[in-house]
């Protein structure tokens, strides 16, 4: 029955994501990925398809992963599909919040507006947070240390690679109106304290 719950919540977060995708394309400019360099787009690439491919792959024939799989207890299972359809509702909400400022990339639109609202008023980039929480649910779901394991190290290369350039030109656009927001929010959760160092949460 899991492998079936989830392809249903990995199927409704990318058709959220793809309509106000799709809405930010035609109601704003663009950037082409190949702005971002060919490192960039070779790890998003590899990242992309060991993450989904596993999902999709533990959903689809699960005997093909069996490899990776571990006995999770059915608690945690159905606490993954509870997330899980919670994170599919915070994607739209985090998405709605950007309106046409979302972006296929790390780098600013010709156009781009400093979006402080909804979620964004207590966390900088609330959609890599719902990301990795999907993919946490994900694997709960599919009882897979493969997915858990790939999940840590998206994690790791969001923070030490995509998050420093994503606020690299966002500092560059918005100068001291992003420095003064960087001070009362936290990177990827609330900040805990007002007073703590940029990025500290």
């Amino acid at each position: 029955m899991f492998q079936w719950l989830i392809l249903a919540v990995l199927l409704s977060a990318l058709t959220v994501s793809g309509y106000h995708r799709a809405r930010a394309r035609l109601d704003g400019d663009t950037v082409a990925r190949r702005r971002e360099g060919s490192l960039f787009l070779a790890l998003r690439g590899l990242m992309g398809l060991a993450l989904f491919g596993g999902i999709l792959a533990h959903a689809v024939r699960p005997d093909w992963m069996a490899w990776a799989s571990f006995e999770v207890p059915q608690t945690l299972r159905w606490l993954g599909l509870g997330l899980g359809v919670l994170t599919v509702l915070a994607v739209h909400w985090v998405l709605s919040a950007l309106g046409r400022n979302v972006t296929e990339t790390v780098l600013t639109k010709e156009h781009h507006e400093l979006v402080t609202g909804g979620p964004y008023r207590w966390v900088r980039h609330p959609l890599y947070t719902t990301g990795l929480t999907l993919l946490l649910a994900l694997g709960l779901m599919a009882g897979s240390w493969f997915v858990l394991l790939a999940t840590v190290i998206a994690f790791a290369l969001l923070r030490l690679f995509v998050i420093p350039r994503e606020e690299a030109a966002l500092l560059a656009k918005f100068g001291e109106r992003y420095q003064a927001y960087m001070l009362r929010t936290g990177r990827l959760v609330p900040r805990v304290r007002s007073g703590s160092a940029p990025g500290a949460a």
